[in-house]
């Protein structure tokens, strides 16, 4: 089949365009005791929404639970009218998964595994399933390496190879689990391109602790550590209750001791054997700038417990 002839393929069914997915009180706790997910609650509207937070935070749970490949021990999840702990099955026909490890035949070509998937999910009539699985592929720029098998592919293909399988069957959910880890600069700005356009007809939710794919991608966002939400809302709202609470000063790296000592010191970078220091402080300091407040700072305020941004 030529290019041009590849067909359409949309996502996303406009009937429930608006729903939202409301998770309340939701817990987990492990067998060893961990308690990875302790009461939480979020409601996320269809769009772009990010779920920022450390490694070892919760997120990779919650999506799993999400996903409905993990039980939980008390709380509830809905999908518009759909309870996602009790009707698994009718919420993965509207499920695009992408978890941070996924697997795949390497030896099979990218075509036939897509055509694979595609069958799982239900797209049964030949027509209709070859559109898709040309329109995907040609979606996330692998249509021309189509015969390709995938074990040849490089880690940026294969990610996009994964957001296409996630878009088979017009799913109305799509989660993503730290996506662009691993991607050199072109692959990520070609991945965070997908997804944008992706999230302007469904719920995408972009787990991270990358903090760069939230602010490129998503205006709303939640912050979770140590298995609980400590912020949720949108991003530029929130950087204008830090205005003129976050203060910088280059110094130099003998310095950096006694500053921690003395100051609330929530970001640090090295340059040129300087370090440059972001500080929450209500009102000015001796010897610092003002700072514009972005999501970095906004993050590790938030994680620090900063009464301005906390909760």
């Amino acid at each position: 089949m030529d290019k041009e002839d590849a067909g359409h393929y949309s996502w996303g069914n406009n009937e429930e365009a608006s729903m939202n997915l409301e998770i309340e009180n939701l817990n987990k706790t492990y067998g060893n005791g961990v308690k990875a997910l302790k009461g939480i609650n979020l409601t996320i509207k269809t769009g772009l929404f990010g779920l920022l937070g450390p490694n070892g935070a919760g997120k990779s749970t919650l999506m799993r639970i999400l996903a409905t490949l993990q039980e939980v021990d008390s709380g509830s999840v809905h999908l518009g009218q759909t309870d996602v702990l009790k009707e698994k099955q009718s919420v993965r026909r509207r499920l695009g998964y992408l978890p941070q490890q996924f697997g795949l035949w390497p030896d099979v070509s990218a075509w036939d595994m897509l055509d694979h998937i595609a069958r799982l999910k239900g797209l049964n009539a030949w027509r209709q399933r070859r559109d898709a699985v040309a329109a995907l592929l040609q979606k996330v720029n692998l249509y021309e390496v189509r015969k390709r098998r995938l074990g040849t592919f490089s880690g940026g293909m294969r990610q996009r190879f994964g957001i296409a399988q996630a878009l088979l069957g017009e799913p109305q959910l799509i989660i993503v689990d730290e996506p662009t880890a691993g991607l050199d600069p072109q692959e990520r700005n070609r991945f965070h391109n997908l997804l944008a356009e992706v999230g302007d007809q469904i719920i995408v939710i972009l787990s991270t602790h990358i903090v760069d794919d939230i602010s490129r991608l998503c205006p709303q966002t939640a912050i979770i550590s140590g298995g609980e939400i400590l912020f949720q809302g949108e991003i530029q709202k929130a950087l204008k209750t830090l205005t003129g609470q976050v203060w910088c000063k280059t110094i130099a790296k003998s310095d950096l001791g006694e500053h921690e000592k003395n100051h609330s010191i929530i970001r640090k970078q090295l340059s040129g054997g300087r370090v440059q220091i972001h500080v929450c402080h209500d009102g000015p300091l001796p010897g610092f700038t003002e700072a514009t407040p972005e999501l970095e700072d906004l993050y590790f305020a938030t994680i620090a417990g900063f009464s301005a941004v906390a909760g």
